[in-house]
């Protein structure tokens, strides 16, 4: 049996293991462990600044853990050379925060962008599936429509479908809800809901829209100061009694998160030399 095989877990799809990554030296993770259920919708919250982009950023192997590792299906993502990592990325799917379409390519290629990059295709097979992935998101009408010509709701569907044209196993989702009016936010969440259920998707959801994202995830991950605060079911994390996930989960101004950065004592900053 391969090591990757034996690495492998069949209720997770991703495992990290002791992670830990700071940008310069200021520490992100530290010595972080999770899983992701496989097949499920997980939702990774906290406050700002807590690595919860970071954690995707990590899965998709745009950055590499200083140590500990990130395992995706077995394979970590940290010992993959360029090829793995190419190959590994054929099968997730990412949903970037206000969609990052390319401006300058219409509805329609921008869907088609990864099965062009990724594929040998026939142009007319990509077009139909193309097609097929509007459909799924009610924007077939809008193919030939540029981003500028459509709303941030519907920039965000165009987006969910590009992630999908690979048909992948897994698909993130950075802030999916940011900037949407109540009718697009709950149109994006029904989305995400049924077309991983009807994929058999696993999703990861990074969001600070608690009572949506509540709603539609089936495990929920709050990150504390680099590490794992509370894990569970939405309704387990509500009644957690740690006082991050206490002050997180009700959006109280005053707890372990403070309100102030720290700073020097104020008698030195006024009046005090620059």
């Amino acid at each position: 049996m391969s090591p990757s095989a034996c690495a492998r877990t069949d209720h997770s799809l991703v495992e990290l293991r002791g992670v830990t990554f700071g940008y310069g030296d200021r520490p992100v993770l530290r010595d972080l462990s999770l899983t992701v259920p496989r097949g499920k919708v997980t939702a990774i919250m906290g406050a700002s600044g807590g690595g919860k982009t970071t954690v995707l950023r990590l899965i998709g192997g745009q950055q590499r853990a200083q140590s500990g590792q990130v395992l995706v299906d077995g394979q970590d993502v940290g010992q993959l050379d360029k090829a793995g990592l190419y190959a590994l990325r054929r099968r997730m799917g990412m949903l970037f925060q206000f969609g990052a379409l390319f401006t300058d390519m219409s509805v329609l290629d921008n869907v088609a962008f990864p099965l062009r990059e990724h594929t040998d295709l026939p142009e007319a097979l990509i077009r139909d599936i193309v097609l097929m992935k509007l459909e799924a998101v009610g924007l077939r009408g809008a193919r030939d429509l540029l981003p500028s010509q459509i709303s941030g709701g519907m920039a965000r569907r165009v987006a969910l479908a590009r992630a999908m044209a690979l048909d992948p196993e897994l698909i993130m989702y950075d802030e999916p809800f940011a900037g949407l009016d109540p009718i697009s936010l709950g149109t994006a969440a029904q989305l995400i809901r049924r077309l991983g259920q009807a994929m058999g998707l696993t999703s990861i959801l990074v969001s600070h829209d608690l009572d949506e994202t509540f709603r539609l995830a089936d495990h929920v991950i709050i990150l504390g100061p680099g590490s794992v605060a509370a894990q569970g079911t939405p309704e387990q994390v509500r009644a957690s009694s740690d006082p991050l996930v206490h002050q997180f989960v009700r959006g109280l101004p005053t707890g372990p998160v403070p309100f102030h950065q720290p700073a020097p004592a104020l008698e030195q900053d006024f009046g005090g030399t620059p």
